[in-house]
C-alpha cells in the first residue's frame, strides 16, 4: 500500500514526488512518458536559476531529484483507477497497486488540425514536435500552424535548420512573449520567417510519400516540405472522469487552491488543471501543493 500514488511524470508530477518524500511518504511515479511534453521543447528560458536549458535536461534533473528522495518511477499506462475501502486501486499495463491517495498529473496531448491529409502525412512530413524532428528539415520550406508563445518559439528553433519558415495564424496577431516577438521580427527582416496572417489551413496535399503544399482558405496554396503542428493542447483526464472528479468545460480537472477535487483522496496538478497559467514552473508548484495536500489528508 503507497501513501500516495502520482500518475504522469512531468513537471507537476515530479516536483510532487520530491516533495512526497521529503514528507515522507511511500510514492510511487507512473507515466509513460517521462519528463512529459516537456522533454519535446527545444530551449527552456524561464526556469529560476536556469538561463538556457534544453527541455530534455531539464526532466532528467528533476527526475534524478525526484529518484534521489526514494521515489519509485514506473514508465507504464495507467488503464483503471477505482475507490476502495482502503483507498484506491490503479490498474497498469503490466500490474496493480493500492494507495491511499492519488495526484493525477496527467498533462495533455497535442491538439490536432483535423484537414484532410493531417493523418495521411503524420511522420512524413506533418509533426507535432519541432525538437523531435527538425533535423530533419534541413535546408527545406516548412510551416509552422498556431500563433501562441510555444508556435512562436518551435518557429524560431525550427529557423537553425530551415531555409524558410512560414507561421500561419487564424488571428491578425501573435500571442506570444514580448521577447519571442521581438526574435521572430529579427528573423522576419532576415527573410528568414514570414507570418501569414488571417489564414486557416483548409488541407495538407501530396505525393502519397512527402508533403508537397498547403490549401488556405483564402484559394490558395503554399508550396512547403514540412508542417508542424502547435494549435494548443487537450487535457488527458478520462481517469480522472471515471471515477467522479469534476471537469470544466474545457475537460480540465477543477482544483481549489490546495490542489484538492471533488474527490476525498485525489489530488490536481499540472496542465490537465484549470490552472490560468499553464507552465513547467507554475505545473511544479502546483505538484508541490499537491503532495502536501496529500500528506495532510494520510495523516489526518
Amino acid at each position: 500500500m503507497y501513501d500516495v500514488i502520482i500518475i504522469g511524470a512531468g513537471p507537476a508530477g515530479l516536483s510532487a514526488a520530491i516533495y512526497s518524500r521529503r514528507f515522507l511518504l511511500k510514492t510511487l511515479i507512473i507515466g509513460q512518458l517521462m519528463g512529459g511534453l516537456l522533454t519535446t521543447t527545444h530551449t527552456v528560458e524561464n526556469w529560476p536559476g536556469e538561463k538556457s536549458i534544453l527541455g530534455r535536461d531539464l526532466m532528467k534533473k528533476i527526475e534524478e531529484h525526484a529518484r534521489s528522495f526514494g521515489a519509485e518511477i514506473k514508465n507504464d499506462q495507467v488503464t483503471e483507477l477505482k475507490k476502495t475501502s482502503k483507498g484506491f486501486s490503479i490498474t497498469t499495463d503490466e500490474s496493480k497497486y493500492e494507495t491511499k491517495s492519488v495526484i493525477i498529473s496527467t498533462g495533455t496531448i497535442h491538439r490536432h488540425l483535423g484537414v484532410p491529409g493531417e493523418g495521411e502525412y503524420a511522420g512524413r512530413g506533418v509533426s507535432y514536435c519541432a525538437t523531435c524532428d527538425g533535423i530533419f528539415f534541413k535546408n527545406k520550406i516548412i510551416a509552422v500552424v498556431g500563433g501562441s508563445d510555444s508556435a512562436v518559439k518551435e518557429a524560431l528553433m525550427l529557423t537553425e535548420y530551415a531555409k524558410k519558415v512560414y507561421i500561419i495564424y487564424r488571428k491578425e496577431k501573435l500571442r506570444a512573449e514580448p521577447v519571442s516577438i521581438e526574435r521572430v521580427n529579427k528573423k522576419i527582416k532576415e527573410g528568414i520567417i514570414e507570418v501569414i496572417y488571417n489564414t486557416n489551413i483548409t488541407k495538407i496535399n501530396g505525393d502519397g510519400e512527402k508533403i508537397k503544399s498547403l490549401s488556405l482558405d483564402a484559394g490558395k496554396e503554399l508550396p512547403i516540405e514540412g508542417l508542424f503542428i502547435d494549435i494548443g493542447l487537450i487535457p488527458q483526464n478520462d481517469l480522472a472522469k471515471s471515477i467522479g472528479v469534476k471537469l470544466n468545460d474545457k475537460d480540465e480537472i477543477i482544483t481549489d487552491k490546495q490542489s484538492k477535487t471533488n474527490v476525498l483522496g485525489i489530488f490536481g496538478a499540472g496542465d490537465c488543471t484549470d490552472s490560468i497559467f499553464k507552465q513547467a514552473i507554475t505545473g511544479s508548484a502546483q505538484g508541490v501543493i499537491a503532495a502536501f495536500s496529500a500528506y495532510e489528508y494520510t495523516n489526518s
